[in-house]
């Protein structure tokens, strides 16, 4: 067989192929092939001690790290790419193979190695503790494959605290209000909090919309005329607005609802239900005077620019029979909510009559009333003369109070006066949110990212996340950092291309308080 240092000469980093290959001799010649799989993201005496403790257990070990697209630990994680994560661990002397993992678990990776052992660290020895219930995925296929799975006893770190510690991975701003935030808050206490929202019963009503992404790169001036012209590259279309937010709590609330209204042409509602969750239950109402609204934007592809936006909409209220219908069918199951969403795009919807009924009929009402380019100045959060939560932007806030230079202090709690709103959140970009109830008062909480793909529909995963978060009663500061991570990973997705999950948001949430 090939030796260790030959190995290592093959590439820095050996395909999975040739491991398999090797590997398998390996056994035929009566080895003990051992597996470990990881993150490895900040290499610690902890793993180098867990890896050394696991070659005892045979002859080969093998090592696999998870690859960059699957470390789901948020914005700006892994600190380290995956070939350089590989690379280090098998410089380590106890190490005979690492290799890139193609896949989120070590499931396929022990199917294709089939090793002896699966060994992991003994902070996974609680499988009941693994939120993602992957370790019992992992055990379940080494023992399908004949092998068993082994703990290992050694000293353990946390490489995430490590990291939040010792590399400057965030602003002063961040590490300060992150280091006060741990003294009061822990993982488990979010999580429970996360679990507890899961529970809520949920109504979203709002105007759907449907992005298109059309690729293109820019060519020049065209020289008669004075156009820049572009080049065609690709296109993409999600489901935008309502539909995005439906998903967005449908990956946090077990049974949300979902009421909106298309438009005769695009329908697209086959397109539609193709895209929502399987526990978005939709009612879609028709509005034959009006096309369903979408948004084609033109978008350099490389820094995501967007250059130039088509409206298709028609923006008008709902005819008069089509809001009764509505109205009637909303009426009859509004109090068979926890919790109401109300996303008011200003796209035609959401009239006085639909907006009295669920200000007086809503058990627990969280609005957003959203000023953009079709409806500046005339579709602001005062229309609603009662919400218990309100999550807008600065500006949208401004706008409704007439007020371009009061502090948000004043600006927030002025807004929860106006509309007895008992929470209120504020969000403004890059500095993060302020969030307010009138029993804890307010709390700033920072942006939580610095990478930034895509900011649209930001907004609508913190609305959409936050809102059954304030309905359960979580504490205020805690839904404040709890919708700025889902806003910090929702600009790192493209458009509505995919929702922000659960997971996920726990294993981010996770890994800044650690």
């Amino acid at each position: 067989m090939t030796d260790v240092s030959q190995s290592k000469k093959l590439s820095s980093l050996p395909p999975l192929a040739s491991v398999a290959s090797l590997v398998a001799e390996a056994k035929k010649k009566g080895k003990t092939v051992v597996l470990c799989h990881g993150v490895f993201d900040l290499i610690h005496p902890g793993h180098i001690r867990h890896l050394e403790s696991a070659k005892k257990e045979g002859d080969i070990l093998v090592v696999s790290v998870t690859p960059d697209r699957y470390v789901n630990r948020g914005p700006g994680r892994p600190v380290f790419p995956q070939e350089l994560r590989a690379e280090v661990l098998a410089s380590l002397s106890c190490v005979d193979y690492a290799v890139i993992n193609e896949w989120p678990t070590a499931v396929e990776m022990i199917q294709k190695l089939q090793p002896h052992l699966y060994v992991k660290g003994s902070d996974y020895k609680e499988i009941s503790n693994d939120i993602t219930g992957r370790i019992m995925e992992e055990e379940k296929a080494i023992r399908a494959v004949g092998g068993k799975m082994v703990f290992t006893n050694e000293i353990t770190f946390s490489s995430s605290s490590l990291a939040n510690n010792f590399l400057n991975l965030f602003s002063e701003e961040v590490t300060a209000f992150l280091k006060d935030f741990r003294t009061r808050v822990n993982e488990a206490s979010i999580t429970a909090h996360l679990d507890k929202a899961a529970n809520c019963k949920v109504l979203v009503i709002g105007d759907t919309i449907i992005d298109e992404y059309y690729y293109c790169t820019p060519m020049g001036k065209s020289p008669k005329e004075n156009v820049i012209a572009t080049r065609y590259v690709s296109e993409e279309t999600f489901a935008g607005g309502v539909l995005a937010a439906a998903n967005h709590v449908a990956s946090l609330c077990n049974q949300v609802d979902l009421i909106t209204y298309l438009g005769k042409e695009p329908a697209m509602e086959d397109f539609i239900r193709s895209r929502l969750k399987r526990n978005v239950s939709a009612h879609f109402f028709k509005n034959d005077h009006s096309p369903t609204t979408l948004k084609r934007r033109f978008v350099e592809p490389n820094y995501m620019r967007k250059l130039f936006e088509i409206v298709f909409i028609n923006g008008n209220s709902l005819p008069e029979e089509e809001e009764q219908a509505v109205y009637d069918h909303l009426d009859k199951i509004i109090s068979n909510y926890d919790l109401v969403l109300v996303t008011d795009f200003g796209h035609g919807l959401m009239g006085p009559k639909l907006v009295d009924l669920v200000c007086k009929k809503a058990k627990f009402l969280a609005v957003n009333a959203q000023t953009n380019s079709a409806n500046i100045g005339f579709n602001l959060i005062t229309k609603y003369p009662r919400a218990d939560y309100v999550c807008i932007d600065e500006p949208e806030a401004r706008l409704a109070l007439h007020d371009n230079r009061s502090d948000l202090d004043t600006i927030i709690k002025r807004l929860s006066a106006k509309l007895d709103a008992a929470f209120v959140t504020i969000t403004h970009g890059n500095r993060g949110c302020i969030v307010y109830s009138k029993k804890e008062g307010t709390f700033r909480i920072p942006v939580l990212t610095k990478t930034v793909v895509d900011t649209v529909g930001a907004g609508d995963a913190f609305l959409s996340l936050s809102s059954p978060c304030v309905a359960a009663g979580v504490p205020m500061e805690q839904v404040g950092f709890i919708g700025n991570a889902a806003g910090a990973l929702k600009v790192g997705i493209v458009g509505n291309r995919t929702s922000v999950e659960k997971l996920p948001l726990i294993k981010f949430i996770t890994t800044l308080i650690k």
